[in-house]
Order: C-alpha cells, then sequence, then structure tokens
C-alpha cells in the first residue's frame, strides 16, 4: 500500500532552533536583517539585485577607462558611423525610399514594414539601429571584463535603448500614424481601454484576456484518463489507451514545475500525450502541486522523491514486472536526469530508456538566463524567496519579458496600445499565464547546486549523501534541443554527449523552448535534424553536428516514437487497466485532476 503523503512534508534536513543555541539566534536574527533589507530594496528594483548591476557596471567602465586602444577604436567606429548616416541622408535627399546603411539584426521585425524605409522614418530607424550597433561594440571586448559582466552591461545598455526606439513612440511609428489616419484616431481609444482592462485584471489578480477559453478540461488537457496516485506535491494521470493492443513498456512524463503539465496535452491536434496514446503506448503524466508559502523548506531532492519516484512505485504496481520509458521535459527534463543517474548508482532497473526533451544537464554556458545568476543576484533571490516562502510566477515571467522584449513587451505595447489590435489568444499563450510559484529551498538549491557550481555535469551533485554521475546510465537516450531555445539553448543541451557513456539519439528541431517541443506531425513549416551517436563514437562538436545531422521535413515525434518502438518489446499486449486499487493505486478522479487547477 502506497504510504499516504498528502499532508506537508517534513524538511528534508533538521537544524537546530534558534531557542535551542543563543548563538543561532544572534546569528540568525542578524542574517534576517540583512535579508529584510534585500527584501525592502526588490520592491524597487524587480527582484534584480542592485550589487550585482553596480558590480558588472565598475567593471567594465573602470576597464574601459584603463583601455586607449579601445577608446581610440570607438572614436574611429563613431566617425565611420556619422559617415555612414551622412551619406544615407544625402541619398534619401534625392529620391523617397533610399537604400539602408544598415540592416536590423534577424529577429529583429520592428523595421521591417516598408513604410519604416521612407523619410523621415527612415532616418529615425537608420540612425537607432546604428547606435545600438554602437553600444554593442562598446560594451563587447573591453580589455580585462569579465564575460558575465559584459553580457549584463550590454544587456542594460541594450534594455535602455530601446525605450527610445522610434518603433515605440507613437509619433515616429509610421504603422502607428497610418493606422490613426485611417481609424480617425480610434486606434488610441481601443488601446486605452486594452490597457485599462489588462490593469484591471492585474490588480484583480486575474489572468490575461482569453484564457477564459482555454480551461483544462474543456478546451485544453482533454486527453481521457484518471488521476491514479497523489501525494503532497504531485498527481499521477494515466491515460486511456486509444488503441486494442499497446507497447508493454508504458511511458512516464516529467513536466517542468515551473509551468503546468498540460504544455504536453494543449488542444487535441497538438497534444503530445494525445499522439503518444495513439502509436499504442501507455502514457503516465505527473502534474505538480502549485506549492504556497507553507512548502519553503520543500527540496530538490523531495521533487525527486516524492515526483519522480513515487510515479515510477505507482506505475510499477500498475504495470507490474514491465520497464519504464521516462521523458523529461525542460526542469523536469534536468530532475529525470538526476533520478535516473541515483537508480544507477543504487542499481534500480525500472528504465527502459530515457528522453530528454529541451533540458540542460551541463550548466556552463545556460544561455540567457546566466544573465540573472551570480552569487550577488543569488543572494538577493534567497532573501525574496525566504520572505515569501517561495518564488512568485510575476518574477520570473518578468524575467523571460526582459530576455525577449522586443517580442513580448514593446511589440505588445504597440500592437495593443497603440494600433488598438488584441492579438488572439491560443492555447500556448493561454498556458504560458498559467503559472506556478517554487519552494524557497528546491529554487535556491537548483539555482546554487545546478546554475553557479554545475554540480551535476561535474560529477559533484549529491543525493542521500553520495556523488551522482550521469555516466552510470546504461539504458539507451534521446535528447531534443529547439533551434531558437532562448530557455536552454540547444548547444547547451548538446553538451549531454560529454556526459553519457551510453548510445545517444539528438534531434534538433525548429522554434523555441515551447513551440520546437510541440511541434505535432502535419504542423507546417518544421523541420529538424537528428543524428545516432553510439557510446564508442568520437564526440563531434555543435558546429560539426549541425552540419553533418541529416535534415528531415516535418515532426520530430515520429522519429521518437520510432525510436521508443525500437527500445520496446517486440510484442504488444492489451491496454493495463486504470490504476491498481488492491495494491493502494485506485482512480481517484478524471484528468486533469485538482492540482492543475491550483493558483
Amino acid at each position: 500500500m502506497p504510504k499516504d503523503t498528502s499532508g506537508t512534508p517534513r524538511p528534508s534536513s533538521t537544524q537546530n532552533t534558534p531557542a535551542a543555541d543563543p548563538d543561532a539566534a544572534r546569528q540568525g536574527a542578524f542574517e534576517a536583517m540583512d535579508r529584510m533589507r534585500d527584501v525592502m530594496i526588490s520592491r524597487f528594483t524587480g527582484g534584480l539585485s542592485p550589487a550585482s548591476l553596480a558590480l558588472a557596471y565598475m567593471d567594465w567602465l573602470l576597464h574601459l577607462q584603463a583601455a586607449p586602444g579601445k577608446q581610440l577604436e570607438m572614436a574611429q567606429k563613431t566617425y565611420r558611423k556619422a559617415s555612414r548616416l551622412s551619406a544615407y541622408m544625402l541619398s534619401a535627399a534625392g529620391q523617397e525610399e533610399a537604400d539602408c546603411c544598415i540592416e536590423a539584426l534577424p529577429g529583429d521585425n520592428r523595421f521591417r514594414d516598408p513604410a519604416w524605409r521612407k523619410q523621415p522614418f527612415g532616418l529615425w530607424s537608420q540612425s537607432f539601429l546604428l547606435t545600438q550597433q554602437w553600444w554593442h561594440n562598446l560594451t563587447h571586448d573591453v580589455p580585462g571584463v569579465s564575460p558575465h559582466h559584459e553580457e549584463v552591461v550590454s544587456f542594460v545598455a541594450r534594455q535602455l535603448l530601446d525605450i527610445y526606439a522610434p518603433s515605440n513612440n507613437p509619433f515616429t511609428n509610421p504603422e502607428v500614424l497610418e493606422r490613426t489616419r485611417k481609424t480617425g484616431g480610434q486606434n488610441f481609444i481601443n488601446g486605452f481601454n486594452n490597457w485599462r482592462e489588462d490593469m484591471r485584471r492585474q490588480i484583480q489578480g486575474k489572468p490575461p484576456v482569453g484564457t477564459e477559453d482555454f480551461i483544462p478540461g474543456e478546451q485544453v488537457a482533454v486527453t481521457p484518463g484518471k488521476v491514479v496516485f497523489r501525494n503532497h506535491l504531485i498527481e499521477l494521470i494515466q491515460y486511456a489507451p486509444a488503441t486494442k493492443e499497446v507497447h508493454a513498456e508504458p511511458i512516464l512524463i516529467t513536466p517542468a514545475w515551473i509551468m503546468k503539465y498540460y504544455i504536453l496535452d494543449l488542444s487535441p491536434t497538438n497534444s503530445m500525450v494525445k499522439y503518444l496514446t495513439e502509436q499504442g503506448f501507455t502514457v503516465f503524466m505527473i502534474s505538480w502541486r502549485n506549492p504556497g508559502a507553507d512548502d519553503h523548506e520543500l527540496s530538490l531532492n523531495d521533487y525527486r522523491r516524492m515526483g519522480v519516484m513515487d510515479a515510477l512505485d505507482a506505475i510499477s504496481a500498475i504495470c507490474p514486472d514491465r520497464k519504464v520509458h521516462a521523458a523529461g521535459y525542460c526542469l523536469g527534463g534536468t530532475l529525470l536526469s538526476i533520478a535516473a543517474s541515483t537508480m544507477a548508482r543504487d542499481g534500480d532497473d525500472r528504465l527502459a530508456s530515457v528522453s530528454l526533451l529541451a533540458a540542460q544537464t551541463d550548466f556552463s554556458e545556460p544561455g540567457e538566463l546566466a544573465l540573472f545568476i551570480d552569487h550577488s543576484q543569488m543572494h538577493f533571490l534567497e532573501s525574496v524567496m525566504w520572505n515569501r516562502g517561495f518564488l512568485s510566477a510575476d518574477e520570473m515571467a518578468g524575467a523571460f519579458q526582459l530576455l525577449r522584449s522586443n517580442d513580448l513587451l514593446w511589440s505588445r505595447l504597440v500592437r495593443e496600445y497603440m494600433m488598438g489590435e488584441r492579438a488572439p489568444m491560443f492555447d500556448i499563450m493561454a498556458w504560458n499565464a498559467d503559472t506556478t510559484r517554487m519552494p524557497y529551498k528546491m529554487h535556491a538549491e537548483y539555482l546554487k547546486k545546478l546554475y553557479i557550481n554545475n554540480d551535476l555535469s561535474n560529477g559533484r551533485f549529491m543525493v542521500d549523501g553520495r556523488p551522482v554521475n550521469l555516466q552510470g546510465l546504461r539504458v539507451p537516450v534521446f535528447a531534443v534541443g529547439t533551434e531558437r531555445d532562448h530557455v536552454a539553448p540547444w548547444r547547451s543541451v548538446f553538451k549531454i554527449h560529454q556526459l553519457l557513456d551510453t548510445d545517444l539519439t539528438f534531434a534538433l528541431a525548429n522554434g523555441g523552448h515551447n513551440a520546437g517541443i510541440v511541434s505535432e506531425p502535419g504542423h507546417n513549416g518544421r523541420h529538424y535534424r537528428i543524428a545516432h551517436h553510439r557510446h564508442r563514437d568520437p564526440i563531434l562538436s555543435p558546429d560539426q553536428w549541425l552540419e553533418a545531422a541529416k535534415e528531415h521535413s516535418g515532426s520530430w515525434w515520429e522519429s521518437w516514437t520510432e525510436w521508443l518502438t525500437a527500445q520496446s518489446s517486440a510484442d504488444l499486449i492489451r491496454p493495463p487497466r486504470i490504476g491498481a486499487a488492491r495494491k493502494g493505486y485506485p482512480a481517484l478522479e478524471d484528468a486533469p485532476g485538482t492540482y492543475v487547477f491550483q493558483r
């Protein structure tokens, strides 16, 4: 019988209480003073450490002042850019649309409209792009500046410049002016109404407009199934079979706990769960609890133990004597890699394969999120989480918005508040607004041990007092990266090649962190590259792999299911029953369960 763990879990470790130790009480009081100072400051900085920003700025400024060569180089670039702009102005004086003297960076669509070629809009956009390039040059390649501080200073400079971009001003944006002329100013009235509605919802704590059309269990997360296990941290969903016979080995999916699980069970047309069941697989899904302040002592090991391991115990009871295909997405993939390594260390052979979807295991190059992660910022975040018991979803969403400010912030401001247009809500956007919190202890451990110390890839990550190592895995691994992933850059995901001593299949899909994974068959414009690496083969660099891997049109899901089939037993069997009531795993309620509705 499974142990009922639906109550509040005990902390993973015990500590001396202040009452029992006077010295600890005094030390705790001093630390509390420092943390409360950080909490007060965070209300004005949006959770960013001013010390971290100051250190980066001083590092850059002092080294720039001590670099006469860099100063002369920038003086020369100033002259050259002024000359290019002057030549453009002379060219534009004789014709309505002059050739650009500088093009926007790939992915920057602010000045894509032909109206930006006309004057004076062309002059304003070209001047802005030249200025942006100049600041990029000024903040990079300054001798002696640490790479992290260099990226922070460049990022801050870019954010400040974007405020003054001509595309963000209604009086210098030709698209807005044209819309104003056609509508007689109605666009600004509509934009004000949009802004007022957004502010009202934000104050009331309501999700964005349109999310009410994507309710789990009604429009999204509708694949039939039952909750067959529940503890304090997870609900385990077993989905109903879609075929008369199924593969003997079930699939356990571990999603990221930062978001709700149904990114992998969206609309019926793009549900990974539905697709897997139609291919003859028995699918189990972890649905994470949305933790509150009382869960502040939940640790990363609690997530492994009460999440992955309890789910595996339930599956072993429902599908006895069957190995399990384990798949993890994003943070869930990182957690799965820790759990799988621990199982390999302890001789637990219940896994048939491991699939890691946009999941990092080596954090030496974690991508743009590293901008917000250093020791100063880590201490600042710990103080904020210490006060609340968790990291709020708003703070995480704010960080992601800053990383993609053109797409997620400024373009929305222009479209909805200046043009007066509401972007239609769709399933991924609605899911993205359905956020969760992260407990203090778990998130602090995750950032410190993985992001800052990179313990997992270096073999220093401890589970139950002993280190775990990915090289201990002996089951085949399937890993997926996405081309435009700003959360888990594919070159960072690719580093798993250096950490495994087993067969690995790596796929690179087009799209970003979410859209690249939710890439159902039949979706227009989808393609991917895939290659198999045997454990004795030489390891290629990411660029070498990119050149050698064959490109395929369509969805990587098809290659993945073929791979899963190859790792499964040859014979198909009758679908297992939903749950195992006699073993303590009854069907509790219909999917999507209860935890998915927690806010």
